[in-house]
């Protein structure tokens, strides 16, 4: 009788249905120490939930990050006050990042949104060069980001390379930034920057430190978003401080 009983099939419950959902934010062993052990203070499973939970919003809220400052520039018919130099410089800064991330293996929670940052960015960079009449350049800096993203992404880029990019990415972020800033600093205003995309990016990048940490450990990538994170702070600061002038340019721009 008992051993037919051992043959009986296992009830399925609502969690065993739940397991590999929540598996996704509570991996092994930290689902067994919250859910069967029901031990929800254990240190280093908070630390790695957070973390995914982070990632995953992070990677959510990429999505449409830069849309608002898309937007803005379509609506505007213009790209006055973004610098075709800065955006490309950010532009090989995440695609760099993406890559390398890509062929460490590392959790998609890690970098996720860097996938959707680059497409954003590039779609900044051509519709720049769009209103600017450079239409031509837009098609060319398509042409040339498709090709060359698409061998990074391939096992047929070298790791010594892949390497040496995100090692860029630093001082990349770091020139992008600043070339922003001075571009606003000589216009006495901000232009066409979106004061929601820069305070996403901001709250992305100091988000990220903490993820980076937990998810790669990578001194490079934990570094670069450190940088990042002040990079970006120094943009959200001029967003305020040049608040009431950059209104006052736009009110002219759009009543000309």
């Amino acid at each position: 009788m008992d051993a037919g009983a051992d043959t009986l099939p296992k009830e399925i419950t609502t969690m065993d249905v739940l397991q590999p959902w929540l598996e996704v934010l509570v991996p092994q062993p930290c689902y067994d120490e919250f859910f069967v052990k029901f031990n929800f203070l254990h240190a280093v499973c908070l630390k790695i939930v957070i973390s995914k939970c982070l990632g995953f919003g992070i990677i959510l809220g990429s999505v449409m990050v830069k849309v608002p400052q898309v937007m803005k520039i379509v609506s505007s018919r213009s790209g006055e006050g973004v610098s075709i130099i800065s955006v490309s410089l950010e532009l090989l800064a995440i695609t760099a990042s993406l890559a390398y991330n890509f062929s460490q293996g590392y959790p998609f929670t890690a970098w996720g949104e860097a996938l959707f940052l680059s497409i954003q960015t590039a779609m900044i960079a051509i519709l720049v060069l769009i209103y600017s009449d450079h239409m031509l350049a837009a098609a060319s800096y398509s042409i040339w980001y498709t090709v060359i993203t698409t061998f990074l992404m391939t096992p047929s880029a070298p790791t010594e390379l892949l390497w040496i990019l995100q090692a860029c990415v630093i001082p990349v972020t770091v020139i992008a930034r600043v070339l922003q800033v001075f571009a606003n600093f000589r216009a006495g205003h901000t232009g066409q920057l979106s004061a929601i995309t820069i305070l996403l990016l901001f709250v992305g990048a100091l988000a990220r430190v903490f993820t980076s940490i937990q998810e790669t450990g990578d001194p490079i990538i934990v570094a670069t978003y450190v940088v990042s994170t002040v990079c970006n702070a120094l943009l959200a600061f001029q967003m305020i401080y040049y608040w009431n002038v950059t209104s006052v340019v736009q009110e002219k721009s759009k009543s000309q």
